[in-house]
């Protein structure tokens, strides 16, 4: 697996800063296509109250990004051809 691309700025752009780098959600384009989200992990919270039509695999976890840095990464997601 190869990281080709971060979607959006840097986390830490314009002197934003987090201890030891940690703490910072990020979007990256992998070189199949797929994308690797970086987020708080919070599966354990949010599996149960999942709406009927969804769910989450013993292999899956939800994650949280907050909504700025969805937002700036929006520009570089590719549109559907």
């Amino acid at each position: 697996m190869k990281f080709l691309r971060r979607l959006g700025p840097d986390p830490h752009a314009n002197g934003q800063k987090s201890a030891a780098c940690q703490n910072c959600p990020d979007i990256w384009e992998l070189e199949d296509g797929d994308f690797a989200i970086i987020g708080i992990d919070m599966t354990d919270a949010a599996a149960p109250k999942l709406p009927a039509t969804a769910s989450c695999g013993p292999d899956e976890r939800i994650v949280r990004v907050p909504r700025n840095i969805l937002l700036a990464a929006k520009r570089d997601i590719p549109e559907l051809i």
